[in-house]
C-alpha cells in the first residue's frame, strides 16, 4: 500500500505560518505597487506631465505605470538568481526593502510646477526600482508556499499568495476611497495623494517582523544540505526548462486582465478627456468590490484545482475573463454605475481567478527546485513586461473622442487571452506529481485514485 511521499510530510505549523508570510508579505508589496497605479490613473495626469494636452498627459502617465514592468525583467534575473543561490526566505525580505523604500520616495516627490521635467524623471526612477523589486515577490512567495505545503493541497496554500495580492489592492483602493471622498480636490492634489505612499513606513516595518519568522523551505533546505544549490540557477533554466518557461511567458499575458480592470478602466472611466464622467471616489469602488469578492473565491479555486487540475480552470479563466472585458467597458461606456459593477464581480472577482488563483502553484511546479525561483520570476515577468504598455497603448488606439472603444480594446484583450489559453492547454499537468519530481517533463503522476486517498490521509 503506498504510503505519503516523503518529500510531502511537513510540519503543518510551517505549512500555515509560510501561507499566512505569503498572504501578508504579498498584500503589504502590492498595496506598494497598486496604490501608484491608482494614482497613475486618477491624478498623476496633472500632476508630473503638462496639462496643455489632456491626451498626451493620461498617455505618459500609464506609460510610467508600464515602465514598472519593464523593469521587471532585470529584477527577476537579480532576485531569481537570489533566491535560489541563497534561499526564498532572504529574497522575500529584500522585496520588501526594496519596495517600501521606494514607495515612500515616491510620496516625497515634488511635481511638475515645482521642479518642471526633473518631476517625471524622478517618478520613473522610483517607478523603475518598484518593478525591479516586485519581480521576485510573486516567484518567491509562490515557491516558499508550494514548498512547504502538505501533499496534494499544494494548489490551496499557494493560493494564499495571490489572495494577499487581491487583499493589496483592496487596501490601495481604500486608502484612497475616503480621501477621494472627503477632502477638498485641491487638498488632494496638493498633498492627500502623498498619504498612501508615505503610510508604506508601516509595510517595512511589519514585512520585516512577518518574514522573519519563517523557516526555510525544505525543498531548498535539502538542496543546501547536500550542496546541490546551483551555482548559476539563470543560466541552467534557460538550458533545461526553456519550453515552459516559453509557456509561462504567454500565460503571463493574462496582465492584460488587471490592467483593462484597473488602470484603463479607471482613466476611461473618470479622466474628464473621455467625457465619462464617474466620480473618482464611485469608480475606485469597482475594483475594490471585484476584489473583495476575489478574495473569497480565490482558495476555493486553488483547493478545486488539487481535485481536477490546474490546467483547466486556467484556460476557462482566460478565455472567460477575455469575453467578459467587452461587457465591462461598455458598462463604463454609457456610464452605468451598476453594470460596471456587476460586469466586474462576474469578469474580475470570480472568472479571472481560475487562472489568478492557480498559476502560484502551477508555474513554479512546472520547474525543479534548483532553477525554480529564477525560472519562474524571469518567465512571468516577462510575460507581464509585454503587457507593459498597453495603457499607453490603450490610450493611443482609443484616445479621447474616438468611437467603439469597449470593442476595440475588447478584441485586444480577448486576443491575448486566448494566447494564455493556448498555452495552459499546451503544458503538462502537475498536481499529482510528486514534489522531487516536479520539473522533469518525462515526470510520472500518481494514479488519481492513490493521490485522492493519499491527499485525503495527508489532510485528515
Amino acid at each position: 500500500m503506498s504510503a505519503v511521499p516523503r518529500d510531502h510530510v511537513h510540519d503543518r505549523q510551517q505549512s500555515k505560518k509560510a501561507a499566512a508570510s505569503a498572504w501578508i508579505g504579498s498584500a503589504l508589496e502590492y498595496y506598494d505597487f497598486f496604490i501608484y497605479a491608482t494614482a497613475a490613473s486618477l491624478i498623476f495626469p496633472q500632476l508630473f506631465f503638462p496639462s496643455s494636452n489632456p491626451t498626451v498627459a493620461i498617455v505618459a502617465s500609464l506609460a510610467t505605470y508600464g515602465v514598472g514592468y519593464v523593469s521587471r525583467p532585470i529584477g527577476a534575473f537579480v532576485l531569481g538568481h537570489w533566491g535560489d543561490t541563497h534561499g526564498r526566505k532572504q529574497v522575500l525580505v529584500l522585496c520588501m526593502f526594496l519596495m517600501g523604500f521606494s514607495t515612500i520616495a515616491v510620496g516625497l516627490l515634488p511635481t511638475y510646477s515645482q521642479v518642471g521635467i526633473l518631476a517625471p524623471i524622478l517618478l520613473v526612477i522610483l517607478r523603475l526600482i518598484q518593478g525591479f523589486a516586485v519581480a521576485g515577490e510573486i516567484s518567491g512567495a509562490s515557491s516558499m508556499t508550494m514548498e512547504h505545503a502538505p501533499f496534494g493541497r499544494r494548489g490551496f496554500f499557494a493560493s494564499f499568495t495571490l489572495q494577499g495580492v487581491q487583499a493589496g489592492q483592496i487596501l490601495a483602493a481604500a486608502v484612497f476611497l475616503p480621501l477621494a471622498a472627503y477632502m477638498p480636490t485641491e487638498a488632494f492634489n496638493s498633498w492627500g495623494w502623498r498619504i498612501p505612499f508615505l503610510l508604506s513606513f508601516i509595510v517595512i516595518i511589519i514585512g520585516y517582523i512577518i518574514r522573519r519568522e519563517v523557516d526555510e523551505t525544505p525543498a531548498f533546505a535539502a538542496e543546501e544540505t547536500k550542496g546541490e544549490v546551483a551555482r548559476a540557477p539563470v543560466v541552467e533554466a534557460f538550458a533545461t526548462s526553456w519550453p515552459d518557461m516559453l509557456r509561462v511567458v504567454c500565460m503571463s499575458l493574462m496582465n492584460v486582465i488587471p490592467v483593462v480592470t484597473t488602470i484603463f478602466g479607471a482613466a476611461y472611466a473618470v479622466q474628464a478627456a473621455y467625457g465619462i464622467g464617474f466620480h473618482k471616489d464611485v469608480y475606485l469602488w469597482i475594483p475594490v468590490l471585484g476584489n473583495i469578492l476575489a478574495v473569497l473565491v480565490i482558495p476555493m479555486v486553488g483547493n478545486l484545482s488539487d481535485k481536477i487540475g490546474r490546467r483547466p480552470p486556467i484556460i476557462v479563466g482566460a478565455l472567460g475573463s477575455g469575453l467578459l472585458s467587452f461587457g465591462y467597458l461598455y458598462a463604463i461606456s454609457i456610464a452605468n454605475v451598476p453594470l460596471a459593477i456587476a460586469m466586474s464581480l462576474l469578469m474580475w472577482g470570480i472568472v479571472y481567478q481560475g487562472y489568478n488563483a492557480v498559476f502560484p502553484s502551477f508555474y513554479p511546479e512546472l520547474f525543479p527546485t534548483r532553477t525554480r525561483v529564477s525560472a519562474m520570476a524571469i518567465s512571468q515577468n516577462v510575460g507581464t513586461a509585454i503587457t507593459a504598455m498597453l495603457p499607453a497603448l490603450f490610450a493611443t488606439v482609443a484616445p479621447p473622442g474616438s468611437a467603439n472603444i469597449p470593442l476595440t480594446i475588447g478584441s485586444i484583450a480577448l486576443a491575448i487571452t486566448a494566447i494564455s489559453a493556448v498555452a495552459a492547454f499546451s503544458a503538462r499537468e502537475t498536481y499529482r506529481v510528486p514534489m522531487k519530481d516536479l520539473g522533469q517533463p518525462n515526470a510520472v503522476p500518481l494514479p488519481k485514485s492513490d493521490y485522492d486517498r493519499l491527499r485525503n490521509e495527508a489532510t485528515a
